[in-house]
């Protein structure tokens, strides 16, 4: 579905979505085909309980959403469909199971890609069945009699973080990506602002990464579209938006990638910076090298700024959910917020946001023996103590 539909709309696209949330048990028995109070506090409920923008309004991204939560494992055949990726609650189950049984999937992020076709050829490889990577009725008979050996994420936790280990503490080689955002979601009045200040802030934060033998690269996002797009156009661009950032820093193999946002609210008292990462608690998965970053992001500007600590938050935003490395979103005040919107349009502030994301990427890599005190130190301190010529 590429349009949107929200309150006091009727029609066709909305009895599909009336019966999509009375299956998850949302609403009552499906009624008339409107668009109602009940159905869009549903609509809020189920974006809340998956990691999506709470708005009420049902566009592309949320009724992707909806028609992967109706498949359950063992509703259909999983196979992996290379262009076409098969998404749903029942991929993230099989990737669940499969994982506690010791096979590696990559991300738990419901999408059955190469990582999970090898992770269930090879564990049909140890239980003796064709090793097809596809998970029909013997397969799924084979899982059911299986007890798990962990639970949870802890396998990709302990894989992250030895990745890290393995990475070493020095900057020098290491890929970054970063994404201005293109804010879609922003009303018109902030569309320029907003852009001016993510690419400006994009390359205060590349020109320092480059200083310390990064490779950094930035994401092909537009500078600015002189017009915000109508509400059915925007959910659609803000989608193949994010594939196409995910899918940038992907190709570039990053070893961290991180967004750069500004937010806006019709409450002018709304005001503060948040960082996000990939987590759904609905499927009980986040990346947590991802929450470690972002953590480490919001901490190094809360402590170097007076802007309001918003803290991180799990999301299952596309950007997030498809890129394969740590990746984090940062937002970084509200233009509709007086205050945030000057301390945005000044340059030396931006200077001290852009510090900030540094700091954090390079002690993302540093051990807690090496690390230092959140918010005090800055590039030049951090690498005199990785090399033994400063306090540590």
């Amino acid at each position: 579905m590429n349009t949107t539909v929200r309150r006091g709309d009727t029609g066709a696209a909305v009895t599909q979505i009336v019966e999509l949330l009375a299956q998850l048990g949302l609403l009552g028995e499906p009624g008339p085909g409107s668009y109602d109070d009940e159905v869009e506090l549903a609509v809020r409920t189920f974006q809340q309980q998956r990691g999506l923008h709470v708005d009420g309004v049902v566009g592309p991204a949320t009724f992707r959403r909806l028609d992967e939560a109706r498949w359950t494992l063992g509703d259909r055949i999983l196979t992996h469909l290379p262009g076409s990726l098969m998404a749903g609650d029942d991929v993230f189950a099989l990737q669940r199971r499969l994982l506690e049984l010791g096979f590696k999937v990559g991300r738990v992020d419901g999408y059955f890609g190469a990582e999970t076709a090898a992770g269930l050829r090879e564990f049909q490889r140890n239980v003796g069945i064709p090793p097809d990577g596809t998970c029909g009725p013997l397969t799924l008979k084979t899982l059911a009699q299986l007890a798990p050996i962990v639970s949870g994420g802890a396998p990709n936790a302990m894989r992250a973080e030895a990745r890290i280990k393995d990475a070493g503490p020095h900057l020098g080689g290491k890929i970054v990506v970063i994404d201005p955002s293109p804010g879609l979601h922003l009303p018109a009045e902030h569309v320029d602002a907003a852009a001016e200040i993510v690419h400006d802030l994009a390359a205060r934060v590349e020109g320092r990464l480059v200083a310390t033998g990064v490779q950094a690269f930035l994401t092909a996002s537009r500078p600015g579209r002189h017009r915000a797009p109508v509400p059915g156009e925007r959910e659609q661009m803000e989608h193949l938006e994010e594939m196409e950032r995910a899918a940038f820093a992907n190709r570039a193999a990053a070893n961290l990638c991180i967004s750069l946002a500004v937010d806006s609210s019709p409450n002018r008292d709304a005001c503060g910076v948040a960082t996000y990462f990939f987590g759904s608690e609905e499927h009980q998965t986040r990346s947590s090298a991802g929450e470690r970053f972002a953590s480490l992001v919001q901490r190094e500007i809360v402590a170097r700024t007076d802007l309001v600590d918003l803290r991180c938050h799990a999301k299952t935003w596309e950007f997030l959910r498809r890129t394969r490395m740590p990746a984090v979103q940062l937002d970084a005040g509200y233009l509709s917020n007086p205050g945030d919107a000057r301390r945005l349009a000044d340059p030396g502030f931006r200077d001290v946001l852009a510090e900030s994301v540094v700091v954090a990427v390079q002690r993302f890599y540093l051990s807690p023996d090496a690390d230092a005190t959140t918010g005090v130190l800055r590039l030049s301190e951090l690498r005199a103590a990785l090399q033994g010529d400063g306090p540590a």
